[in-house]
């Protein structure tokens, strides 16, 4: 398949106002150049702790932060650079599923004039024609349609996530960006909203770009997956070699904190602990920046930044030790 996305050292920083003379400024690398791709038709998978830089890389990608620098390509045109009325037609091309169900809809709207906003902002169509779409959301979404006049207090959560992802659908648009859509929902919900974005990605061809830290739901819904660490990419990979066979250190400690029902696995399963505190943001180390908590570092992780380089399967580390 062919990239629908591709993004190229893309950067985002924050002034950060800190005490001392002569007004110097710092800055916080929130996302520091990061590059990856996703194809048409699949998930890319961005997983990382908090701080790790995930949401701020897909807030950008969506033009809902500001870049410092990289190029944000979505079929071959570069988003960062669209502005107005450019940009506005981009928009119906890349929607947005937000984490909290709770707070990312208008209590004093409706559910049917909350799935309706985004074709009344971005498109053209008739009343009728967005009458059409939001009743055949509505079913998609497994809602019924005498629903569409209650207020979003009125809902589940999931419920209202499900009204959240009608609307990032309103558009048609060709990517999806999901952060962390089930973080705030009941276990057995969360199972209930997974199989439902598989079976519209399924339906509609979306691509979707998942953001969560979650490996358990990142194992059932990506094709590949980036892991992020301090504003870094320190791996990515398909997800099965991902799973398999991690290659960074601190990709396997996260994964070795992933909970399994099989007895086996976890009696040979090993919980890797990550000692320590992550380095400040505005005063990084001159290496690894996961060289200070990482149990096999060597003299060369602590003064050499490493490259994020890939193998012959495309594979990609940043890792002296690899």
């Amino acid at each position: 398949m062919s990239d629908l996305l591709k993004v190229e050292n893309l950067t985002v920083r924050f002034e950060v106002k800190r005490g001392g003379g002569w007004n110097k400024k710092s800055y916080l690398y929130a996302v520091d150049d990061v590059s990856f791709t996703v194809k048409k038709g699949e998930t890319l998978a961005i997983v990382g702790e908090s701080g790790s830089g995930k949401t701020t890389a897909a807030l950008a990608v969506a033009r809902l932060v500001k870049a410092y620098s990289g190029k944000v390509a979505l079929a071959g045109e570069d988003i960062l650079q669209k502005e107005a009325e450019a940009l506005r037609q981009t928009r119906q091309k890349v929607q947005f599923i937000f984490q909290d169900p709770y707070s990312s809809l208008n209590p004093r709207k409706r559910a049917e004039a909350i799935v309706r906003e985004p074709l009344d902002s971005l498109s053209r169509k008739s009343e009728d024609e967005k009458t059409k779409i939001v009743d055949d959301l509505f079913e998609a979404v497994g809602l019924r349609p005498e629903q569409q006049r209650l207020f979003p207090h009125q809902f589940s959560g999931g419920q209202r996530q499900r009204i959240g992802i009608a609307r990032a659908l309103a558009t048609q648009p060709e990517l999806i960006i999901c952060d962390e859509p089930v973080s705030a929902l009941d276990v057995a919900v969360q199972a209930q909203i997974l199989n439902l974005l598989r079976k519209l990605q399924k339906d509609f061809g979306l691509t979707y770009l998942f953001i969560s830290h979650d490996l358990g739901v990142v194992q059932h819904m990506s094709d590949s997956i980036a892991v992020m660490y301090m504003g870094k990419v320190v791996e990515h990979a398909d997800r099965l070699s991902l799973f398999q066979t991690p290659r960074h250190p601190y990709t396997q400690a996260l994964l070795s904190a992933v909970p399994t029902v099989d007895r086996a696995k976890r009696a040979q399963q090993k919980r890797i602990l990550i000692p320590g505190d992550a380095p400040d943001p505005v005063n990084l180390p001159a290496g690894c920046r996961f060289a200070n908590r990482c149990p096999a570092a060597q003299a060369i992780c602590q003064t050499v930044e490493p490259e994020l380089k890939s193998d012959t399967n495309g594979h990609r580390t940043a890792c002296h030790l690899v």
